[in-house]
């Protein structure tokens, strides 16, 4: 099983990662490996401010290749299969603010 690392420097770059609309949760991950839909990988990540780390079991379930429309970077979004509640509570809690946010994200 392949692993990930990921460390969100911003709230910024983790609006973007999130995917809300992924039920129960949802993450994006900027990489340039070659992943197949429905592939598990466990991911290890770093919330801003933060200098714990959390894990997950996940299954891949977007692709965005190189040179993605939009501008877009390449990488894949991932659904968290191991506690989701648990990571979804952490990522809102710091993005309770930027929720409503228009912004464009790294997927829609």
């Amino acid at each position: 099983m392949t692993n990930l690392v990921v460390k969100f420097e911003s709230l910024q770059q983790l609006y973007r990662a999130y995917m809300p609309f992924i039920k129960p949760i949802g993450m994006f991950v900027s990489c340039s490996q070659s992943f197949a839909l429905g592939q598990e990988l466990m991911i290890s990540y770093q919330l801003p401010g933060s200098t714990q780390a959390h894990d997950f079991k996940g299954s891949v379930i977007w692709i965005n290749p190189l040179g993605a429309s939009g501008g877009r970077p390449a990488g894949i979004g991932v659904k968290i299969l191991t506690e989701p509640d648990f990571h979804k509570h952490q990522i809102e809690q710091l993005l309770s603010g930027e929720l409503a946010s228009g912004d464009l994200t790294c997927t829609m």
